[in-house]
């Protein structure tokens, strides 16, 4: 899920299929929505059955009681709302949430989807893409204005995705939501697939993004220990 969207002479090229096979499989995909067409027709992204299907698998391969712990000793450590998301085109999905006893005061459940260019983790897994996927996918999506510090020029989005390759961390100062402020950091498998972020969100006036660096020992230790739930699951 982390890709730009992938063209029909990209499908026909990797799966060898003739053009007129390629189109209808990939009409018949559309019809059952595992495929979606790109918004700005650049090919074709993720469809709602697909991501939710992976959803379930992923579901069943990382217990969910166990990630949901990994989340509330973080969101415990904080003191702050946490969560685990992954990139689907241009949103992420919560897979999972914890809320702090101080609720930030909209709820987002886990499948909730929020916009990529906007918020910590979404920044953090484009940052993870090769450039040029990152651009087009960027120039793809919609990239709706939440608040007066949303970016939505490309130029300054490119700009601010180099700076989070850089530390390593995806950062949200209020650009989602007014007041509230969101910093997120990798998930890596042993074998160093990137398979999400975990994220902490709070309000500004509770904790500055300057204040919330101190916990990134906490939730690279949290983003490591979830990563070993896959590893286990797999291995079980």
């Amino acid at each position: 899920t982390n890709s730009a969207p992938t063209s029909m002479s990209d499908i026909i090229r990797v799966t060898g299929m003739t053009k007129p096979t390629a189109h209808r499989i990939v009409n018949l995909l559309i019809d059952i929505g595992f495929l979606e067409r790109d918004g700005a027709g650049m090919g074709f992204i993720e469809g709602a059955n697909l991501v939710d299907l992976a959803h379930k698998t992923l579901a069943a391969a990382a217990p969910r009681s166990l990630r949901h712990s990994i989340l509330q000793g973080l969101s415990d450590e904080t003191g702050e709302t946490s969560n685990y998301g992954v990139l689907s085109g241009g949103e992420v999905i919560y897979l999972d949430r914890v809320e702090a006893k101080w609720p930030l005061g909209l709820r987002f459940d886990a499948g909730s989807r929020v916009p990529a260019h906007c918020t910590a983790i979404g920044k953090l897994l484009l940052s993870r893409l090769p450039e040029d996927e990152a651009s087009a996918l960027l120039r793809s999506m919609p990239k709706s204005r939440y608040t007066e510090n949303t970016r939505t020029d490309l130029d300054a989005l490119m700009k601010g995705l180099r700076q989070i390759r850089e530390t390593g961390i995806g950062t949200d100062d209020q650009e989602f939501m007014h007041g509230v402020v969101c910093q997120a950091v990798p998930v890596i498998t042993e074998d160093g697939k990137c398979i999400g972020g975990i994220a902490i969100s709070a309000p500004e006036a509770r904790m500055t993004l300057d204040e919330a660096r101190a916990f990134v020992p906490q939730m690279k230790a949290a983003a490591a220990n979830l990563a070993s739930t896959f590893f286990i699951a797999s291995n079980s």
